[in-house]
């Protein structure tokens, strides 16, 4: 098995922020007078922010208050940040990578004080590679740029790396890159969705994945995978 690059998303596969994201998401519409169903804000999770606001709201809500929303939204989810906890296996994971001599890149679109707090959550500055922040790229998911970022960040070919993630549009974003994909249910999308998106693989849990992650590395380029 050659050595490949194992691009990790943060929000909803490592640690388990998605629920507090679209209720801070709602919380931010409500404070401008929109009310969403929470349902439809969870559809959009893991697409970026910058997209989030006219997907759900329209472009006149964007026009008008687009900023505003989002940065209520970012104070209002780091007053819930205390309460995320990382999924169980996340940082073995990680371990088991760099065990069999994968690159390891942590790629969050995030704000770094974010990204700062799940490195922490997850004791994993000293055993990842590298990582990704806002700072990094000028268009979000489902763009592909997070995910080319990541790749130029550990100097390595789409054709090297696997990405793993919990969204749609995690899923789209790699497959813009070429990238494949394997994705957990973690994020609260189903089997079906997260396939349809472009996933070669769709496991429970973080758990499921690391016991099958021989498979998943071999079959990264030919995209192919056991559920």
């Amino acid at each position: 098995m050659s050595a490949p690059v194992a691009i990790l998303d943060v929000d909803g596969t490592l640690v388990d922020t998605n629920y507090q994201h679209a209720i801070a998401w709602y919380r931010a519409f409500r404070q401008h007078g929109i009310a969403l169903p929470v349902w439809r804000i969870h559809r959009h999770i893991g697409m970026g922010g910058d997209q989030l606001v006219a997907a759900l709201a329209g472009a006149g809500t964007e026009e008008r208050v687009g900023d505003d929303i989002r940065a209520a939204e970012t104070a209002l989810y780091l007053a819930l940040i205390a309460e995320v906890e990382p999924f169980r296996d996340a940082r073995e994971l990680i371990v088991d990578l760099r065990g069999r001599g994968a690159t390891v890149v942590l790629a969050s679109s995030a704000k770094a004080r974010e990204v700062d707090h799940y490195l922490d959550l997850l004791d994993a500055r000293e055993i990842v590679d590298t990582w990704t922040t806002s700072a990094d790229v000028k268009a979000t998911k489902p763009a592909p740029d997070l995910v080319l970022t990541a790749l130029d960040k550990a100097g390595a070919a789409a054709e090297d790396a696997v990405m793993v993630g919990d969204t749609p549009w995690d899923c789209r974003a790699a497959e813009q890159a070429d990238v494949a994909t394997v994705a957990v249910l973690t994020g609260g999308f189903s089997e079906q969705e997260l396939r349809d998106a472009g996933a070669c693989a769709v496991y429970e849990s973080v758990g499921e994945l690391r016991a099958d992650l021989d498979e998943v590395m071999r079959s990264r380029v030919a995209g192919t995978g056991n559920t």
